[in-house]
């Protein structure tokens, strides 16, 4: 399938480089890598594919300006942070089809995102200028005891391909905001909207070396080699869980201060009392937001059983009338899953739960190419030893196992390693507060399906990770406490 004109003229005006101290540079391999469109297979772009070279290359650009931007006024960088706000959203229209195109999310949800990103510009913006400190007297009456805020220095970010901008921002904004500089990898399949980014934070003012964007082919080549640097300080990662733990067990040998934002397994509870119009867009919307890819997906359904059948019904009708097609065109519920081995494991978990005693309500099927696509599924009565009880789905798929007491929705909800985030639906209120008390997980949406927000913060449990993203927490992931004793 051809580019439309209007796509081909915004690709070429994406940097095909590597951003090293202000400057967009080839390989010094020469090496390139191709970016596709998941709707089409066909290649939107060739980009350069940084060597570790390149990469400690970037380090040292980053070190080169770290003292320089930590001295930089809050103002000042608050100022910057605000007018990368406002030329991302005089720019919405051009990342959203970026991101279209190289991730195949729709457009609709793909102007969300840049929304969605584009806050954590504005909220840390707002954030920069007010990182407090304590001054108080110490118990003995001997002095004063003074306690402030300081960069923690370079960072390394690693960013996952299903937000290509949201994910940027989320760890980009903060680190900015605290005065630390910055080398990120974005993830190969979905490099093209980080690197137009950091085009845009040029164009805001950032001075040349602060954010350095080293996209690659070889992630673990390049990561070991700067997680072994003494110079780097700091290491956020957002991915998968077993990589996570990879990640960390090299970041521990420079006692590399981390934040990871890894797997999840959302249970999604409706309870018999539960307004079931609510439930139902509440679950649409936490599973099928950006085709399923996404860490906070409701995948496990645990519906009571007095409510089940209805709620089966109600919720495949609506999925049975989405429309699926290139997520770059106007009008598509569903667009294309990010590769093909991605529609491979979708189709897995569904033949796994029809042969462990699931029924299909609708779809099920993986759609003939060009295209990654898979229908959107509704499965009724999961099994307890079904994969999708144990595996995220990152597809279109959700699947509705039931449960008939409050104690049994706990124990299925709590029934996994992760802990990132959880769905309740009911209109009794105790209820409500006792599933905020009792279910494992670091986010919570009572009569909602949609949790994210600039100003929250953005973290879970267990083997979902550690720290926090966002709210006024976030800044802090930054900043390392500092405590000064002045005697009287």
């Amino acid at each position: 399938m051809a580019l439309k004109p209007n796509e081909q003229e915004l690709l070429d005006r994406v940097p095909s480089g590597l951003a090293i101290g202000g400057k967009w540079e080839d390989s010094t391999s020469g090496a390139t890598f191709d970016v596709v469109d998941p709707a089409t297979g066909a290649v939107i772009k060739t980009i350069a594919d940084a060597t570790v070279e390149d990469a400690v290359r970037a380090l040292d650009s980053a070190v080169a300006v770290q003292d320089e931007w930590a001295a930089t006024s809050t103002r000042e960088r608050s100022n910057i942070l605000r007018r990368a706000f406002d030329l991302l959203m005089e720019r919405k229209e051009e990342f959203a089809l970026l991101m279209s195109m190289e991730m195949g999310k729709p457009i609709a949800e793909a102007r969300g995102e840049v929304n969605y990103g584009g806050e954590f510009l504005r909220w840390f913006s707002e954030e920069a200028v007010r990182v407090r400190g304590d001054y108080r007297p110490n118990p003995e009456g001997t002095g004063n005891m003074v306690v402030s805020h300081i960069p923690v220095g370079p960072c390394y970010f690693i960013t996952p391909w299903n937000f290509p901008l949201a994910m940027a921002t989320r760890k980009i904004a903060p680190a900015l905001a605290a005065g630390c500089t910055v080398v990120i990898k974005p993830a190969a399949l979905t490099p093209l909207t980080t690197m137009f980014f950091a085009q845009l934070l040029e164009d805001a003012g950032l001075p040349a070396g602060v954010v350095n964007v080293v996209q690659t082919s070889k992630s673990s080549a390049q990561s070991s080699a700067l997680l072994s640097d003494t110079r780097l300080r700091k290491l956020s990662f957002t991915g998968s869980t077993p990589v996570g733990v990879t990640l960390l067990q090299a970041a521990a040998q420079n006692v590399l201060r981390t934040s990871m934002e890894l797997g999840g397994n959302a249970p999604f509870v409706v309870f018999e009392d539960a307004d079931l119009d609510k439930a139902v867009e509440g679950v649409l919307l936490a599973k099928f937001r950006n085709i399923g890819q996404a860490c906070t997906a409701a995948n496990r359904i645990i519906v009571h059983e007095s409510v089940a059948d209805e709620f089966a019904r109600r919720v495949g009708e609506k999925v049975a009338a989405m429309t699926i097609g290139r997520g770059a065109d106007e009008g598509n519920d569903i667009g294309a899953l990010v590769e093909e081995k991605a529609v491979a494991n979708t189709a897995r978990l569904v033949a796994d739960a029809v042969e462990t005693g699931a029924t299909i309500v609708t779809g099920g099927e993986a759609i003939d190419g060009p295209g990654n696509f898979f229908q959107p599924t509704v499965i009724d009565k999961l099994s307890p030893q079904s994969a999708i009880m144990r595996e995220e789905i990152f597809g279109p798929v959700l699947g509705i196992i039931r449960f008939s007491t409050e104690d049994e929705a706990v124990e299925l909800a709590n029934n996994t390693e992760y802990g990132l985030v959880s769905y309740v639906f009911t209109e009794n209120v105790a209820r409500g507060h006792r599933m905020i008390e009792k279910l494992e997980t670091g986010m919570m949406g009572l009569n909602t399906g949609l949790v994210s927000n600039a100003a929250a913060p953005f973290g879970g449990l267990k083997q979902s990770g550690i720290g926090r993203e966002g709210g006024f927490e976030g800044i802090h992931e930054f900043l390392s406490t500092k405590y000064t004793l002045i005697p009287r």
